[in-house]
């Protein structure tokens, strides 16, 4: 079918309705499969709802002037002894993992790419339209019975476009798939006449139709949860797989998570995390780039928490290493990996000099993540496996330091290490800072609402996690005066630039101005005609008088 947005003329089965159509997806969703997702949604979403609800009260309390602290009904789970279940062989050694979004040539370039494992990504790095979303599964089941090609088109001058096919499995990197979060609904199916969640939507469809057959190889099936906030969640997500495998007679145990700890509430449940999970975790990973954004989000109306501009926050501030630390330290003492975080830069294949200078970032973060005790990392570019893997290899002989106990960690009270989480890093915003920020956002933005969710800008692997750190710093200066006054504090200005200019409308829009100069030829950029569209979003998620929680949701309403 060429249509990609059309009403399906079928009936639906059992409570299940489709509202588009895209190229087979008929194949997907048999009969025998949407019964599969109507019992997971029937089972499942009113409890999904329920922490949804429980995030709108923890995010209100922290308005009001609460702040994030470890749960004291839960201290028995921190200070007891216990181990997660061991890990898988296929698991052990996970020292270079490659992420990308779910297209067929991105597949098969990460399968082969050498890494040891490669996560396939339904949420940030893909941007949801149906299409999207149906040709990813398609891309999962033919990676998993390795029938997967791409042909890419011919080129102008009549020359037969590039052949991609897999590797041997043996050779290929072992496949973790991520589905989008709890936070998201996915609009065109409905069981009951209610949207159904997005998370089970994805991870649903995809144990359906691979699950027997990665579990016959002991390759899984694999998953990597993300931007959970509680261990309700988590406990959630562990009852979800609990009935999927025995809905699809997998041996108790068989599926295995990693949690992206990536939101700022979840920093402080991970023991409990791990817990709710575990007799089917295999880890934790750092997942900066949300982190920072969700650390914005949750001190939204707080004016003394508001965090310099995005270059200047890296992970040797002193609350994402306290961070970074407490993550391996929580980890090893129960026996699951600590997994580090992206390395967004990209290859300059113009610049030889840019080139090294780069390179020397990825190198330097890679180091310091292997000296503080990770035991893998992720990297975003296949010319950037090499660089991690030689790092890993030579200070991480083994296939993971669990060894590496970080017991100067435990020697902080609860108390310190909030503090340390908590406290806000030192430094400046700059014009350039904030400039950036708008083009990097509306740039995103435009080629997320065009199909396109993993967008390379200014020679940085650019997704949805960066473009929220970009949306919600912009929100956070231009709305800091404010959220002073209403704190108390009469006499607030508004905060300003390194050169003396403040932060306000005036100068988001005079950033909107000058923003056409700063693109050049739309056409050469990647959802170049949709910029005037993702200036307006912009312009008005800045201007609202409360921080929308994710820049995807009003931007999902405008996808097919």
């Amino acid at each position: 079918m060429s249509a990609v947005m059309k009403r399906e003329t079928e009936p639906a089965t059992q409570g299940f309705s489709v509202s588009a159509v895209a190229d087979d997806q008929a194949q997907l969703l048999s009969a025998s499969a949407r019964e599969f997702l109507t019992g997971l949604h029937r089972r499942f979403d009113a409890r999904r709802l329920e922490c949804l609800a429980a995030r709108v009260i923890r995010q209100a309390e922290v308005d009001n002037g609460r702040l994030p602290d470890f749960r004291e009904d839960t201290r028995s789970i921190r200070e007891s002894d216990w181990k997660v279940a061991p890990l898988p062989a296929a698991l052990r050694d996970r020292r270079v993992e490659i992420t990308g979004p779910v297209d067929a040539k991105m597949v098969i370039n990460a399968l082969n790419s050498g890494a040891n494992c490669f996560m396939a990504d339904f949420e940030d790095s893909t941007s949801p339209t149906w299409k999207n979303l149906i040709a990813g599964q398609q891309s999962m089941r033919g990676a998993v019975d390795g029938t997967l090609e791409f042909h890419a088109a011919a080129r102008a001058d009549g020359t037969p476009g590039k052949h991609y096919a897999l590797k041997p499995t043996d050779e290929q990197a072992v496949l973790l798939v991520r589905p989008r979060g709890w936070h998201l609904d996915e609009k065109h199916v409905q069981v009951d006449g209610q949207p159904m969640s997005a998370s089970l939507f994805d991870l649903g469809l995809f144990a359906f139709h691979n699950a027997a057959a990665l579990a016959a190889r002991d390759r899984g099936p694999y998953f990597y949860l993300p931007k959970l906030e509680s261990m309700e969640e988590a406990a959630l997500w562990n009852d979800v797989l609990d009935h999927v495998e025995r809905a699809l007679g997998l041996a108790e145990g068989q599926i295995k998570v990693t949690v992206l700890i990536e939101t700022l509430p979840a920093v402080f449940v991970m023991d409990e995390i791990l817990h709710a999970l575990k007799t089917r975790i295999a880890g934790l990973n750092c997942g900066r780039w949300d982190y920072i954004f969700s650390y914005i989000k949750t001190f939204r109306a707080h004016p003394g928490r508001v965090l310099p501009e995005r270059g200047q926050v890296g992970m040797d501030q002193p609350f994402l290493r306290a961070y970074s630390e407490l993550l391996i330290h929580t980890c090893h003492r129960r026996g699951a990996h600590a997994m580090g975080g992206m390395a967004a830069q990209i290859p300059i294949s113009n610049d030889p000099a840019a080139n090294d200078r780069a390179m020397a970032k990825v190198r330097a973060d890679k180091l310091r993540e292997v000296t503080a005790g990770h035991d893998g990392t992720w990297v975003a570019h296949p010319a950037l496996i090499p660089i991690a893997r030689e790092i890993f290899d030579e200070r991480m002989p083994g296939a993971h330091q669990h060894h590496v106990l970080r017991e100067d960690v435990q020697a902080f009270t609860e108390r310190q290490l909030r503090d340390q989480l908590l406290t806000p890093p030192l430094g400046t915003i700059t014009r350039a800072g904030f400039d950036g920020n708008v083009e990097v956002c509306v740039r995103y933005l435009a080629a997320w609402l065009d199909g396109n969710g993993c967008v390379p800008i200014h020679w940085l692997m650019e997704d949805a996690a960066t473009a929220e750190i970009a949306r919600t710093q912009l929100w956070q200066w231009l709305h800091c005066q404010e959220q002073a006054i209403a704190a108390g504090d009469s006499q607030a200005e508004p905060p300003q630039l390194d050169d003396g200019t403040p932060i306000d409308f005036t100068l988001l829009e005079r950033a909107f101005i000058g923003l056409p100069a700063r693109l050049g030829d739309r056409r050469e950029l990647i959802g170049g005609s949709r910029i005037e569209e993702a200036i307006g979003m912009l312009d008005r998620l800045c201007h609202a008088d409360t921080l929308a929680d994710f820049l995807t949701i009003p931007a999902y309403r405008r996808l097919d």
